[in-house]
C-alpha cells in the first residue's frame, strides 16, 4: 500500500451496471444515473463518465454545485438537480446549464427571472421538470390540482423556460410494492394531464433502482438509478442476486503485528480484552476514513483470503483485528473491508446490516481522506 487506505474503484462495472440495467427496460424507455454525493462515493466525475460509457442518457444530482462540477470537467451530458435550490444556487444551476425540478409557482417564477437576467444571455431555454408528492412526503406537492398550476407556470414562461418532465418519487420501491402501486395511482393521471398541456415534449419519470428492478409498470419514459448503478442492491441484501458487480472496495494494510497476553487489552475503552494467547494486528484506518464506529467489535476484515475480527473500539485512525495465537499474517499486507480477497467477499450490504443501516451509508460515509483510484478491471482507465 503507497497509502494508509484506498478507495478502490472499478469504472468498468459501472458501465456494465448501467447496460445491465438498460438491458431490463422497456424499449425507449432511457436511464439518468444518480451521481449526487460524489457519486455515492465513488468520485462524481470518474462515474459519471463510466455510465455514460455504459449507456446512460444523462446524470442526476442533488446540488447546483455538483452540476457544476460536471461541466467544468466538461461532462455536456444532460443534468437533472433533483434537490432545493436557493436563490444564491440558482444562478449556479442555470449557469451549468441543469434542469431543474419544480413544485412551488413562485419558485418557477424565480427562475423565468434568473434566466431574464443570466449573463451571457442562456443559449436555450430552462428545462423544468413538475414534481408531484405521491406518497414520500419530501419534497413536491401533494396536491394534483397546484402541481398542475406549477406545470402550466412553466409552460407560460416560454421562451425562457420549457415544460420538459413530470416526476414523483418513491417511498418504498425496496420492501412495500403496494405502497408503490398506490403512488402510482397518484402519479399516473398525474402525468397524462402534463402531457395534454405539451404534447410530445414531457418526459415522464419516477422509478429509482429499486423501482427499476421490481415494478416494470414504473419505469415511463426514463429511470433514475443511483445506487444500482455501482453495483449495491437497493434492497439491501444482494447486488449478484440482481446481476450487479460492486465497483467499490475499500482497503488498508497491516501496520503493526504484536502479542497479546491474557488480560491484556486493545483500543479506547478497553472494550477488547484477550481471553487467551494471542496476536494482533493494527490497521490504519478509522473512523475518520468512514469506519463507522459502530463496527467495534461487530465486523470482520479479509487478510489473505481468510476473516479476522475487527477487535476493541474503532478509532479515528486506527482499527485492532485480532489474528488468533497462530497466525501467519505480515506487517504490509493488504487489510479489505469492503471487497474481494481470494475466496472470500465481504459487501457494503454486509458491513451496513451489521450497524442497522444500508449501504448507500456505507458507501457514502467514506471520506474524502481515502483517495480514490480509478481503473477498469485493474488496469488505468
Amino acid at each position: 500500500m503507497a497509502v494508509r487506505a484506498v478507495a478502490e474503484v472499478n469504472l468498468a462495472a459501472i458501465e456494465r451496471n448501467v447496460a445491465r440495467l438498460i438491458s431490463r427496460l422497456t424499449p425507449g424507455t432511457r436511464l439518468s444515473a444518480v451521481v449526487k454525493a460524489n457519486a455515492y462515493g465513488h468520485g462524481a466525475v470518474a462515474a459519471a463518465r463510466a455510465a455514460l460509457r455504459g449507456g446512460a442518457s444523462g446524470l442526476s444530482v442533488a446540488s447546483a454545485e455538483e452540476a457544476a462540477e460536471l461541466r467544468a470537467a466538461g461532462i455536456g451530458a444532460p443534468v437533472l438537480v433533483l434537490g432545493a435550490l436557493s436563490g444564491e444556487e440558482l444562478p449556479v444551476a442555470l449557469g451549468a446549464r441543469a434542469e431543474l425540478v419544480a413544485w412551488d409557482e413562485r419558485f418557477v417564477a424565480a427562475v423565468r427571472s434568473a434566466a431574464a437576467a443570466a449573463k451571457p444571455p442562456l443559449a436555450a431555454p430552462v428545462r423544468v421538470h413538475v414534481k408531484l408528492d405521491s406518497g414520500l412526503g419530501r419534497l413536491g406537492t401533494r396536491d394534483p390540482e397546484r402541481a398542475m398550476a406549477v406545470a402550466r407556470a412553466a409552460l407560460e414562461g416560454a421562451p425562457a423556460l420549457e415544460l420538459a418532465g413530470a416526476m414523483t418519487h418513491f417511498a418504498t420501491a425496496d420492501e412495500d410494492l403496494e405502497y408503490v402501486e398506490h403512488q402510482l395511482r397518484a402519479f399516473i393521471p398525474f402525468l397524462a394531464a402534463v402531457r395534454v398541456l405539451a404534447p410530445g415534449r414531457v418526459v415522464g419519470h419516477a422509478a429509482n433502482s429499486a423501482a427499476t428492478l421490481r415494478v416494470a409498470a414504473a419505469q415511463f419514459d426514463m429511470v433514475r438509478c443511483g445506487i444500482a448503478v455501482y453495483g449495491s442492491d437497493p434492497m439491501n441484501l444482494d447486488p449478484a442476486a440482481h446481476g450487479l458487480e460492486p465497483a467499490l472496495s475499500l482497503r488498508s494494510y497491516v501496520a503493526a503485528v504484536k502479542p497479546a497476553r491474557r488480560g491484556e487489552s486493545a483500543g479506547y475503552g478497553r472494550r477488547f480484552v484477550a481471553t487467551r494467547e494471542t496476536v494482533l494486528a493494527t490497521v490504519p484506518i478509522g473512523y475518520g476514513d468512514g469506519v463507522d464506529r459502530g463496527l467495534s467489535g461487530n465486523c470482520d476484515v479479509l487478510i489473505g483470503g481468510r476473516r479476522y475480527p475487527l477487535v476493541g473500539t474503532v478509532s479515528m485512525d486506527n482499527i485492532t483485528v485480532e489474528l488468533g495465537p497462530d497466525a501467519d499474517v505480515k506487517v504490509g499486507q493488504t487489510v479489505t473491508l469492503i471487497g474481494v480477497d481470494g475466496g472470500e467477499r465481504q459487501t457494503a450490504e454486509e458491513i451496513a446490516r451489521r450497524t442497522g443501516t444500508i449501504s448507500y451509508e456505507v458507501l457514502c460515509r467514506i471520506s474524502r481522506r481515502v483517495p480514490r483510484r480509478h481503473h477498469r478491471d485493474g488496469a488505468e482507465p
